[in-house]
């Protein structure tokens, strides 16, 4: 037996050596990642060394002084209300429309999609005018809010009804595939067990949604505190007031200092915060699909 082992071994020849995903040489493989690595220095980490770098020019003291500013400390606080009250609005929205369309079929479930993905192809400064003028002054509804003491526009709730637009794809754009992908037979075998909607939602549907719902929330909150445009139009940008941690960013900018700086380096250490918590959900995700496996 082992001599014709042998023998077949010998007849096959060399085992092969393992294939390649392209045939380039090893130049070229060399160039396009010196490439990439580049571009990655210059448009994204010489930024972000520079902005820590300014921020704490002047010491630790001079930035935890700019930090406590008045007005600095407003935005830092109105940013992360306004945050505070469009991502869990975002969330049941991405929720409750990504359940509707992977697990039921219904007229304008096309239109539905359509919609959710509006705020990607719309400028968030159209986004903001169209507010204006429904809810502004001389708007659709201005009269009447004007004549109830009501504000909307260049207040809080306006900068609110902004944020949620610019930013309510997010968890229903990450949940829908997901939930398309995992089909509907677990929904229904719990409800042959005898569940009801809520039950199965809550032990079923949602422990095999969490990582890419907790995805999702992590990235419309990343949004929500970063966003400059629809806020800008709706916000009457008075600072110590109305003004966001991006709406305060370019106010600093006009004058020296290193405020504009301070405030930049909080809103960048939100993004490495982000991607950091990127990295471990889809390392954890990646994980728990090699086990199941």
């Amino acid at each position: 037996m082992a001599t014709a082992t042998t023998t077949l071994a010998q007849r096959a020849g060399p085992a092969a050596p393992p294939r390649r995903a392209t045939a380039e040489p090893a130049w070229v493989r060399r160039t396009l990642i010196a490439v990439a690595l580049a571009f990655l220095g210059l448009f994204l980490l010489l930024p972000l060394a520079v902005v820590f770098r300014e921020a704490f020019a002047l010491g630790v003291g001079a930035f935890g002084e700019a930090l406590r500013d008045t007005d600095n400390w407003s935005a830092i606080k109105l940013t992360l209300l306004i945050a505070a009250i469009a991502v869990p609005l975002n969330t049941i929205f991405g929720v409750a429309a990504a359940w509707a369309i992977a697990k039921y079929q219904f007229p304008g479930r096309s239109l539905l999609l359509t919609l959710i993905d509006l705020p990607f192809a719309v400028s968030p400064v159209i986004a903001g005018l169209v507010y204006v003028l429904v809810f502004g002054r001389r708007g659709w509804l201005g009269p009447w809010l004007e004549a109830h003491d009501i504000q909307i526009i260049f207040a809080v709730p306006g900068m609110v009804l902004a944020t949620v637009f610019v930013t309510f794809p997010f968890v229903a754009r990450e949940l829908i595939p997901l939930m398309e992908s995992q089909g509907n037979d677990e929904e229904y075998a719990a409800l042959t067990l005898g569940a009801n909607g809520w039950q199965t939602f809550w032990r079923v549907t949602l422990p095999n949604i969490k990582w890419g719902l907790f995805y999702g929330v992590v990235l419309c909150n990343a949004r929500a505190m970063g966003e400059f445009g629809a806020v800008s139009v709706v916000s009457s940008q008075i600072s110590g007031q109305t003004n966001t941690l991006p709406l305060q960013i370019e106010y600093l900018s006009k004058s020296p200092g290193v405020g504009a700086f301070v405030c930049a380096s909080l809103l960048a250490l939100l993004a490495l915060v982000t991607m950091a918590i990127k990295s471990f959900i889809e390392w954890r995700h990646a994980r728990n699909e090699t086990k199941g496996a």
